[in-house]
């Protein structure tokens, strides 16, 4: 019997040690993201989800990207952990790119003034849900992720480097890759309020 979606929601983690070591094949997981970019749900049906996938030697440039504009704000004393950091989403087998096409965004801002102000929140809405949905959906594959913000700083360097539109507003990034070791056992601080139910 297939897992529910719950129970895979419930299993999936954060990985921080990955390998580059072969789970699945790159098809399989260009599938899944081009998948869930089609079918998770968005505002007004705007689909203004974007995604970019790299594998190998482009995952690890995305990564020494990061690594060198970091270094220009981290004090040289203290890079240490931080260069370790790299390193670490870099040993994975890739790295999923998250963007909003802004130029969508904004149109339907100009179409539906009324709701203007709502719909970069409904952008990051949809965003967030296609990042679970793909993390998920990694998992289920035998693969391990995690999701990092470097953006913005990052921003002009990843479009100018993979000649990406400049209305693409980076989100997230996900490195993934085979586990390498588990992660603790997760906790939870789950309080009488934060549920509340009215029958």
């Amino acid at each position: 019997m297939t897992q529910s979606v719950l129970e895979a929601v419930k299993v999936r983690r954060t990985y921080y040690g990955l390998s580059k070591e072969t789970v699945t094949s790159n098809e399989r997981i260009q599938e899944i993201v081009r998948d869930a970019v089609k079918y998770t749900p968005s505002a007004f049906n705007s689909q203004s989800a974007r995604a970019v996938v790299l594998f190998g030697a482009q995952s690890d440039k995305l990564w020494d990207i990061t690594t060198e504009e970091l270094r220009k704000i981290v004090p040289a004393d203290s890079f240490g952990p931080t260069a370790d950091r790299m390193k670490g989403f870099s040993a994975g087998s890739g790295t999923i790119l998250f963007f909003e096409d802004q130029k969508v965004v904004e149109t339907l801002q100009e179409q539906f003034p009324a709701y203007a102000a709502n719909f970069p929140i409904w952008s990051n809405q949809s965003s967030g849900m296609l990042q679970l949905v793909i993390w998920t959906a990694l998992e289920q594959e035998g693969l391990g992720a995690s999701l990092q913000h470097y953006n913005p700083l990052i921003d002009d360097e990843v479009k100018k480097t993979w000649n990406l539109p400049s209305e693409w507003k980076l989100i997230a990034q996900m490195p993934f890759g085979k586990p390498t070791f588990q992660p603790n056992p997760k906790e939870f601080q789950m309080h009488e309020q934060d549920v509340r139910v009215f029958s």
